[in-house]
C-alpha cells in the first residue's frame, strides 16, 4: 500500500467581488490528486484536495517541499498497519519535517489541501463517507444526519446596488436557506447599515443576518459598528478587526451585544490557543470559524478541538470558514454547529454535491465513499483534467 504519484494544479476562480479587504480578480486555488496502489473496480484509488477560497495557490510549496517529502518518505511510514488504510497524522508529520514552528501563511494552506486529499483517500480506502469515518473514529459514531448551514454572500459588486443585492438575497432563501451574510465594510457606515436594514426587512424576523468586516476596522470604526449593529438583531459581527489584534477583538466583544464570529484567518493550532486566552469571547454567545482547509488541514484541526474542550467550549459554537464538502462532512461527523456555504460563487470548489438541496437551512450529505468531489461534476471536471 502506497502513493505513487501526487499531481496539483492552479486553477482560478476568479470574479469581479470584492469584500471590506481584498478583490477577488486574481483569486486562485491549488487542486492536488494523491493516487494510490490501491484498486477499487479495477482503477485506483485516487484522493482529492483544494483549499478554502481567499489565499492564494501555494504552488511552489507545494511542488519543492511537501509534495516531495510524501514521495520521499517510506511508504511503510504513511500507512496504518492495524486499520490497513492510509494515515493522514502519519503523512502530516513528514510533510512538516524540517519546517520551524510560526510563519503559517502558505505553509499551512498547502498542508490543507494535501491533508484534505488524504482523508478523503483514506475514506475511499475503507468504502466510507468521510463523516462516517470521524464520527466512527474520534466522535464515539455519533454522526448528524444533517448540518445547519448559511448561504455566504452579499459582496460588493461594480455597480450592484441594493435592489441587486436583494436580488441576490432572494436566491438564497428560494433555495432553502434561512441564515444569510453578508459584507460589511466596503463602504460608509451609512450606506452599509441601508444594505443591512434592506435585507433584514426583506428576510422578515423567522431568518437570521450575519455581517462579515474581513478585519477592516480599527478599533474606533469597529466599536462604531458594534453599536449600530447592536440597534439590529444579528445572528453575528464577524472578524471586526485584524484577527491577530486579540486586544482588539476583545475590546469589541466586551462592547458588542450582537455576537461575534472569527477565527477563518487564524491558520494554527497556537493562534487558535491565543483567540481564546486573549481574545475576550463569550463560550455560550459567540462563533469559531476555524477553517481546516486552510490552517494545516483535520490533523491541526483535530488538536484545536481539543483545546477548545480543555477550555469549555463546546464544538457546537464551531462553524467553519470554507463552504465546500470537506467542512460539511468535519461538521456532520465530528458534531460541529454547522458550515459555511457558497450558493454560486467560487465555483467549482463552492458548495456541495449536486442534486443535494438545502432544506429548511439544514443539508444532508450523500452516502458516497470519501468527500464526495466526484459527486460534484464541474469539480470532478478538474481532477479529470488534472489526472488525463
Amino acid at each position: 500500500m502506497k502513493i505513487v504519484e501526487i499531481r496539483d494544479a492552479v486553477i482560478p476562480i476568479a470574479s469581479d467581488i470584492r469584500n471590506a479587504y481584498i478583490s477577488f480578480s486574481r483569486m486562485t486555488v491549488s487542486a492536488v490528486a494523491v493516487v494510490s496502489d490501491v484498486e477499487r473496480r479495477g482503477r485506483p484509488l485516487v484522493g482529492f484536495g483544494f483549499h478554502s477560497n481567499g489565499r492564494y495557490a501555494p504552488q511552489g510549496v507545494l511542488r519543492d517541499r511537501l509534495i516531495p517529502r510524501l514521495l520521499g518518505a517510506d511508504a511503510k511510514r504513511l500507512v496504518d498497519r492495524d486499520r490497513e488504510n492510509f494515515d493522514p497524522f502519519a503523512a502530516w508529520h513528514v510533510m512538516m519535517s524540517d519546517e520551524k514552528p510560526g510563519g503559517h501563511g502558505e505553509r499551512a494552506v498547502a498542508v490543507g489541501a494535501l491533508g484534505m486529499a488524504l482523508w478523503d483517500l483514506a475514506a475511499k480506502v475503507e468504502e466510507k463517507p468521510l463523516y462516517g469515518l470521524l464520527a466512527e473514529r474520534f466522535n464515539e459514531g455519533l454522526a448528524d444526519d444533517s448540518v445547519w448551514t448559511y448561504a455566504a454572500g452579499g459582496y460588493y459588486y461594480p455597480g450592484k446596488g441594493i435592489e441587486g443585492l436583494l436580488e441576490e438575497i432572494r436566491g438564497y432563501i428560494s433555495e432553502g436557506y434561512e441564515a444569510i451574510k453578508i459584507k460589511i465594510g466596503g463602504a460608509s457606515l451609512a450606506e452599509d447599515l441601508e444594505r443591512i436594514d434592506a435585507v433584514l426587512e426583506l428576510i422578515g424576523e423567522q431568518r437570521r443576518l450575519a455581517v462579515d468586516a474581513n478585519g477592516r476596522f480599527d478599533r474606533d470604526v469597529a466599536l462604531q459598528y458594534a453599536e449600530a449593529l447592536d440597534e439590529r438583531e444579528l445572528l453575528w459581527f464577524e472578524e471586526p478587526g485584524d484577527p491577530l489584534d486579540y486586544k482588539l477583538n476583545a475590546q469589541v466583544a466586551r462592547a458588542s451585544r450582537t455576537p461575534i464570529a472569527t477565527g477563518e484567518n487564524l491558520l494554527s493550532f497556537q493562534d487558535a490557543r491565543n483567540l481564546i486566552r486573549y481574545g475576550g469571547l463569550e463560550r455560550d454567545r459567540d462563533y469559531l470559524q476555524f477553517d481546516p482547509a486552510l490552517s494545516y488541514g483535520l490533523v491541526e484541526y483535530m488538536r484545536i478541538l481539543e483545546m477548545l474542550e480543555e477550555n469549555g467550549w463546546s464544538r457546537r459554537r464551531c462553524v467553519p470558514h470554507g463552504g465546500h464538502q470537506f467542512a460539511l462532512h468535519i461538521a456532520a461527523g465530528l458534531g460541529l454547529g454547522g458550515n459555511e456555504s457558497y450558493p454560486g460563487i467560487f465555483q467549482p470548489f463552492g458548495g456541495f454535491a449536486d442534486n443535494t438541496p438545502v432544506e429548511k437551512g439544514r443539508v444532508r450529505l450523500p452516502d458516497a465513499p470519501g468527500v464526495g468531489v466526484e459527486l460534484k461534476a464541474p469539480l470532478m471536471d478538474v481532477y479529470r483534467k488534472l489526472l488525463a
